[in-house]
């Protein structure tokens, strides 16, 4: 299997009153073009300041990050290549959702004729094609989720990293999130997606890795699970919360 993103012995510090806090402590993990990561974790496990190390916004204290096999913070040219939607992404409220798109596309330089022919195509697939004309000011959070979604692939990227992509979803609006991953896998994407929702991992995911106390615990195909994913995770979190240190 074609590896697309090696994290090798990740650790980032963190100085706070002259004290020193250790956030991130030697992660590991692996994912494989075409597959679908969920990562998942405990409240303050580090799973935020893992995504931003690995994509270069938290310079790491000790890293090897690999994305296309190039090290990230040496040859950055991968980037063209990835999209990010963070939990709390920013939306420009005075913008409708087709000048946003149209901005989102000039930022990646991509001509504005192609923009024009897909955008309904993208508006369709999110399920806003009847908002198309309004401010994204005016949109419920769940809109904007799936704005976030469709703006995913306007650079056709070949991985994509979501960062709670189901969060503020009801039932419809995150069957259409997997339903969308699985499409986006049939296609040659790989996504890579933090979350706390278990059972969705568990329907949608080739792999999980969890995190707690700032390194992986656990890493697994979601085949090879012989239990409920929930009644796994709380074990190996049981397992290690007695540990002063986990390292």
């Amino acid at each position: 299997m074609n590896t697309i993103l090696q994290v090798t012995n990740l650790e980032k510090d963190f100085k706070v009153n002259l004290k020193t806090n250790k956030i991130l402590k030697w992660v590991n993990l692996t994912v494989y073009k075409w597959e679908i990561y969920g990562f998942l974790w405990p409240n303050w496990a580090g799973k935020t300041t893992t995504l931003k190390c690995i994509l270069w916004f938290l310079k790491p204290t000790l890293w090897e990050v690999k994305i296309f096999w190039k090290i990230v913070g040496s040859d950055n040219s991968m980037f063209n290549k990835i999209w990010y939607t963070p939990e709390s992404a920013y939306y420009y409220d005075h913008l409708t959702w087709l000048e946003f798109i149209i901005f989102m596309w000039q930022l990646h330089w991509l001509p504005e004729s192609d923009c024009i022919k897909i955008w309904e195509e993208l508006l369709d697939k999110v399920w806003l094609l009847f908002a198309k004309d309004k401010f994204v000011k005016t949109y419920s959070k769940w809109m904007k989720q799936r704005l976030w979604l469709a703006a995913s692939l306007i650079n056709d990227p070949d991985i994509i990293f979501w960062d709670e992509p189901m969060s503020w979803l009801d039932p419809l609006g995150r069957a259409l999130v997997k339903q969308f991953m699985k499409t986006l896998k049939e296609k040659g994407k790989t996504i890579f997606f933090n979350t706390h929702i278990l059972w969705d991992v568990e329907e949608v995911a080739d792999k999980f890795g969890i995190i707690y106390n700032g390194k992986i615990i656990c890493e697994d195909l979601v085949k090879n699970l012989e239990i409920p994913l929930e009644d796994l995770f709380i074990q190996e979190i049981q397992k290690y919360s007695d540990m002063k240190s986990i390292r």
